[in-house]
């Protein structure tokens, strides 16, 4: 049996996938809890964006954790192919548990669905990512401790769902985060200590890419999109800002409508004295000359 090693370069690994996890749950609050303001095109756009960020997330989580995973007597290589399908699946099936309480109209019904679907999901993800793995030995599992994961997958998809339903605040948002990232990465660490290796010594080069070749660009590309996104999140308006600023344009904007004319059987009252004029034959209009100064002629 090969001696595992789950923290090849220290805490550096364990606490950028923590890291990785928390941000993934932020953005995906954040986003359906706007998504839940808007409707038509908004909200599937907003929905979208939640999916596809923690999705991102867990994903990049899991590899983060991966580029600190050794097994001694054997290298370790990654079929591209099969790692980047991970990906796809921990996109869609996140997507479908955000598109589940975003349009279910029971909501207790829906978070249950969504929450049981994304959670082996989830769990599916990591094995999935588990079988990319190429070295050389067997690999096999502790059939209690993947029960455990998908348990605490189908707990953590669940936890995050009803938190993109309840919670709103930035600070309670900010706590949910960091609760979801840390059940998430229970999830994966669960899971890798039901991994059980035994190694075969071989001359034979494996195929695949390594993970510095692969993981570690990928995983790096995908931080950034996380971070971006945050900045994208963070600069849009949500709805209630959108309404202020629309109400505050028509209060400012002329009524084009408005037309400046009397209305019909609008009579105007007699001129002040000082303003009346004549026009005499031959003369022009112009004020009347009193010579006592008492005052004016009549018009």
């Amino acid at each position: 049996m090969g001696h595992l090693d789950h923290a090849t370069y220290g805490w550096l690994t364990p606490v950028l996938s923590y890291a990785m996890a928390c941000i993934g749950a932020a953005l995906a609050l954040r986003c359906t809890v706007r998504a839940l303001e808007a409707t038509g095109r908004s909200r599937r756009n907003w929905l979208l964006t939640a999916a596809s960020a923690n999705g991102t997330g867990i994903w990049t989580m899991h590899f983060v954790g991966m580029l600190g995973f050794g097994v001694t007597g054997t290298d370790i290589r990654y079929d591209v192919p099969l790692t980047l399908l991970s990906l796809v699946v921990a996109m869609a099936v996140v997507g479908i548990g955000v598109f589940a309480v975003g349009y279910g109209r029971d909501r207790s019904r829906s978070l249950l669905i969504g929450g049981l679907t994304t959670g082996i999901g989830v769990a599916s993800m990591h094995y999935m990512g588990m079988a990319a793995l190429r070295l050389h030995g067997q690999v096999s599992y502790d059939p209690a401790l993947v029960a455990l994961s998908v348990v605490c997958a189908v707990a953590a998809a669940t936890a995050a769902l009803w938190a993109a339903l309840n919670i709103h605040r930035p600070a309670a948002v900010a706590v949910a985060s960091a609760v979801m990232g840390a059940a998430v990465s229970s999830m994966h660490y669960t899971g890798m200590f039901a991994v059980g290796i035994e190694v075969t010594p071989s001359t034979t080069p494996l195929t695949g890419a390594s993970a510095m070749q692969f993981i570690f660009p990928l995983a790096v590309g995908l931080g950034s999109y996380l971070f971006i996104t945050s900045a994208f999140v963070a600069l849009s308006p949500t709805a209630g800002e959108r309404a202020a600023y629309a109400s505050a344009g028509r209060l400012t904007e002329p009524d084009e409508r408005a037309v400046d004319v009397a209305p019909p059987g609008f009579r105007p009252g007699p001129a002040p004295a000082s303003a009346r004029s004549y026009a005499a034959p031959g003369r022009p209009a112009g004020p009347v000359h009193d010579p006592a100064g008492t005052h004016d002629a009549p018009v």
